[in-house]
């Protein structure tokens, strides 16, 4: 009688898997570390250091992406963008968003701009109160950025629509997918990129007086930093950039100050006082002005608290890391999320509250003495209250910090501020269709928020 070798072939396969799984298991439930792990379930522990993080770019850690951010970005600009390209992006953007060029160049245009957007919005029956404001940034920075009038740019800005949803996908490339929708967008920018830049670097000589003429120069040089592909890529991420966070900020500036009329009023209150201190009542924004605002800065920075955009910016250790008693291996990805930190109720008391007053350190300084005050504070023997308000400056990183913080800061400061000065000064509004808040990875208005905006009487 013979016996089959079959089963007994099978069995041992399968013990082996078995035993291949287990052990895969038992290596990522317990990897390699010299030291403690950080708490949480594998993949996922938990320590808040957003701070420490970004104070440690290129240190301890190194920028990283996800897949789909990678594919919609494109791999070698994500891949090469450290060291002398790095440098070479943030020098090029600093051109744009600098002080002196903010004060001289833009803040005029940008009036402008705003109040001739503010004056088409207001025949308008209701406007989008998403879009409108990122329309206009996008304009702006399409203008100076490539030399595209406002008609160009509001095509451009269309194919631009589902990047953010495509970020925040499964990198699943797959006709009807949203990574699919997401990258047939990109080809068209893409191609418009390719064509703009084509048609600059043949006619090199002719100056256009934005910040492409730089690009071209750079790519004509003998020994050029960036590619063209990398040039085009990066125009790609600027405008991206530009606008994403404004949409959602402004957005909220309208729903949380029509809920809260004691902060409209004070609001008022203080640009209304600020035409009136003006020789002329007809004069504009000045540089001067936007820096003596103080409630409005409390204003700007609630609402960057509350909308920051970013579901999450990732990291990855050089080294392995020595962090609040822990070890967080080299090679390991870390993902900062600081809507965590600005969402926290151990950090910000009743943090869903929209509540300017609460970047007061009393009650009776004003905001131009905070970080004076702030500097003692973090200098003397903690109290109850001064250990709050450090906390506070601490987790508080709407536009980042270190080698990687938002060039644009400044700008974007700038820009909520003129924004909120010309709307309270000449107009008010009233609600007419959506405005309800939920969070998921980011903040979302799902059935919109549209409003009715009037010139005030």
């Amino acid at each position: 009688m013979e016996i089959s070798l079959v089963p007994f072939a099978a069995l041992c396969g399968v013990t082996l898997m078995i035993g291949w799984l287990l052990h895969r298991v038992y290596k990522w439930i317990n990897p390699p570390c010299n030291g403690i792990l950080p708490p949480g379930s594998m993949g996922f522990p938990v320590i808040e250091v957003n701070r420490f993080i970004f104070q440690q770019e290129g240190k301890l850690f190194q920028s990283w992406y996800p897949e789909t951010a990678i594919t919609i970005f494109g791999k070698k600009s994500v891949d090469e963008f450290n060291g002398a390209l790095h440098k070479f992006v943030r020098i090029f953007a600093s051109k744009l968003f600098g002080l002196e060029y903010l004060k001289k160049e833009l803040l005029p245009e940008l009036e402008n701009t705003m109040r001739e957007n503010f004056a088409e919005w207001a025949t308008k029956p209701s406007i989008e109160t998403h879009d409108g404001p990122a329309d206009v940034m996008f304009d702006l920075v399409a203008k100076k950025l490539i030399g595209l009038d406002s008609t160009k740019s509001r095509e451009l800005r269309k194919n631009y629509n589902m990047f953010l949803q495509g970020l925040i996908s499964f990198p699943i490339y797959f006709p009807g997918t949203t990574l699919y929708r997401c990258m047939q967008k990109r080809k068209n920018i893409q191609k418009i990129m390719s064509d703009l830049l084509r048609q600059r670097l043949s006619t090199s000589t002719k100056k256009y007086g934005d910040l492409l003429d730089l690009i071209v120069e750079e790519l004509q040089r003998e020994k050029p930093t960036i590619d063209e592909n990398f040039a085009k890529d990066m125009l790609v991420g600027l405008l991206f950039n530009s606008f994403v966070t404004v949409g959602p900020i402004l957005t909220l500036a309208f729903k949380f100050l029509n809920d809260n009329p004691k902060a409209l009023e004070a609001l008022k209150d203080e640009h209304e006082a600020l035409i009136r201190n003006r020789e002329n009542a007809d004069s504009r924004f000045t540089w001067e002005e936007y820096k003596s605002l103080t409630f409005t800065m409390l204003v700007v920075n609630e609402l960057t608290r509350m909308s920051n955009i970013t579901p999450g910016i990732f990291r990855k250790t050089l080294t392995d890391v020595q962090v609040n008693g822990y070890t967080i291996p080299a090679g390991w990805m870390v993902i900062m999320i600081p809507i965590a930190s600005h969402l926290s109720p151990e950090i910000f008391d009743d943090p869903l509250k929209f509540n300017p007053w609460r970047w007061l350190v009393c009650d009776e300084y004003p905001i131009t003495l905070f970080f004076m005050i702030t500097f003692f504070i973090l200098k003397s023997p903690k109290t109850q209250e001064s250990s709050k308000q450090t906390a506070m400056l601490e987790n508080f990183v709407p536009f980042g910090l270190g080698i990687r913080a938002c060039p644009a800061t400044e700008f974007s400061k700038l820009f909520i501020a003129l924004f909120l000065h010309v709307l309270v000064t000449k107009y008010r509004w009233k609600e007419i269709k959506g405005g309800e808040v939920c969070r998921k990875a980011v903040i979302m208005f799902p059935k919109g928020y549209q409003i009715q905006l009037l010139p005030r009487a």
